[in-house]
């Protein structure tokens, strides 16, 4: 697991920033071929309108293609090296199998370059990390990672570092799970999942220390509400440090503390045995 290092006081911004050692990282190059190039949009749409706020800048990224579906089945692959990814908080392990394809996915917690992974989903597997299958043949209790919602879609859930879910249940075909944001749901009993914790858990302690540092990562400021002008948000304007003057609503009148957004007629929603707090 990655330690997190503290910096010296040399600038007030490194005071108290940290970052991660980096230390299970092996290879400095990415796999090539295994990556494509990522082109940034800025948070704007085909007519140049920003849609999604607080974007833009970053560092150039090129996209590491990760195999969420682990669809190689009943093949022994080896891990060959952990690396770093920009696009995500985990890290990402290189595997190369017996007949020496080489694969992306997201590194577990503990795995070391050396070890061996399989994926199946009719034989049983050892129930070691990074191994994969389906949720019908993981024992209750057992954490896991790199959910899918639907069979053979590919992961969807508890894919960020330091994730993982939990089986519950198993009745009639499905499987309830407890979801690392407290939600609890059921999901088809042929859905895979890879057993183990995401790696990286220290992600979640790493202080950023100064505003540049989350320019580099593509991020820009967040105004607040109350600083804006009447014609930009619902909080804008008034004579002096106004504080709104109401509930708390995003920019297009939606309340911001507490209100439920989901949608009443949604499909899954018989799925969802516990919503999120």
């Amino acid at each position: 697991m990655s330690k997190i290092r503290k910096l010296k006081p040399d600038t007030p911004s490194r005071r108290y920033m940290s970052i991660s050692s980096f230390d299970e990282i092996i290879a400095s190059k990415p796999e090539r071929k295994l990556t494509v190039a990522l082109r940034k949009t800025g948070g704007r749409n085909n007519l140049g309108r920003i849609t999604s706020r607080r974007r833009g800048g970053g560092h150039k990224r090129r996209y590491r293609i990760i195999d969420f579906k682990r669809n190689k089945f009943d093949v022994q692959g080896n891990i060959i090296s952990i690396e770093y990814d920009p696009n995500r908080s985990s890290r990402i392990a290189l595997v190369e199998y017996a007949d020496k394809e080489r694969r992306y996915i997201l590194a577990p917690d503990g795995i070391k370059v050396g070890d061996s992974i399989v994926s199946s989903i009719v034989n049983t597997i050892p129930f070691k990390v990074g191994n994969n299958t389906c949720m019908k043949n993981i024992p209750e209790g057992l954490s896991i990672h790199n959910i899918e919602l639907k069979p053979l879609k590919g992961a969807q859930l508890a894919r960020s570092a330091g994730t993982y879910a939990r089986i519950m249940a198993k009745e009639n075909g499905m499987v309830t799970i407890k979801l690392p944001s407290g939600e609890v749901r059921m999901v088809h009993e042929n859905c895979q999942a890879t057993i183990g914790v995401v790696g990286n858990k220290n992600n979640e302690n790493i202080k950023i220390g100064k505003a540049g540092r989350s320019r580099w990562l593509g991020r820009r400021p967040k105004v607040r509400g109350v600083a804006m002008n009447p014609v930009d948000h619902p909080h804008g304007g008034g004579e002096g440090k106004t504080s709104g003057g109401r509930h708390p609503v995003s920019p297009w009148g939606t309340p911001a503390k507490g209100y439920k957004t989901r949608k009443k007629s949604k499909p899954s929603n018989r799925f969802i045995v516990k919503r999120r707090k």
